[in-house]
């Protein structure tokens, strides 16, 4: 989808002027961590799995990789990304562009323990130079996230930061 259609979705909830566009890329957590001048951690990145014949779309901390053991005892299924060609044509945004808000109908939303660590965090707006800055509370009301899980490793070594 795009800018627009996250607009639109975002506008639902009054948060649609909260919306950053950049003039550089964050297509990364890298380049967005650097656009915003936050630690990369506090990145909301949306990951998106082949589910249930669909796909199911994790929000997971910037610094935090999904565990294929952890996602398998939750899902019961193998954790396979999505393929470039597949991301945008399951979720309504293009690789680098992915973000838990005005995705195509049936597309579950979760959100990974990792972010708990932080007040506030940063997904995209459905462009590769844009974000939000959300709370925590706020991402599972906009996301209409279906719940918290833990499917992320390499993160809790900082898990006192914030």
């Amino acid at each position: 989808m795009s800018w627009n259609s996250v607009r639109d979705y975002l506008s639902q909830f009054g948060a649609e002027s909260r919306m950053i566009a950049f003039p550089v890329s964050s297509a990364t957590v890298a380049l967005a961590a650097q656009a915003l001048n936050v630690e990369p951690a506090r990145i909301a990145k949306t990951l998106t799995f082949r589910y249930q014949g669909g796909c199911v779309a994790i929000v997971v901390a910037g610094d935090a990789r999904v565990d294929n053991s952890l996602f398998k005892a939750f899902f019961h299924e193998k954790a396979v990304m999505l393929t470039a060609d597949q991301v945008e044509k399951m979720t309504g945004h293009p690789v680098g562009a992915v973000c838990p808000f005005a995705l195509k109908p049936g597309v579950p939303v979760y959100l990974d323990e990792s972010l708990k660590r932080f007040q506030t965090v940063f997904p995209a707006a459905g462009t590769s130079s844009s974000a939000i800055e959300l709370s925590l509370e706020e991402l599972f009301l906009f996301s209409g996230a279906k719940g918290w899980i833990h499917v992320s490793k390499g993160w809790q070594q900082t898990e006192n930061e914030g």
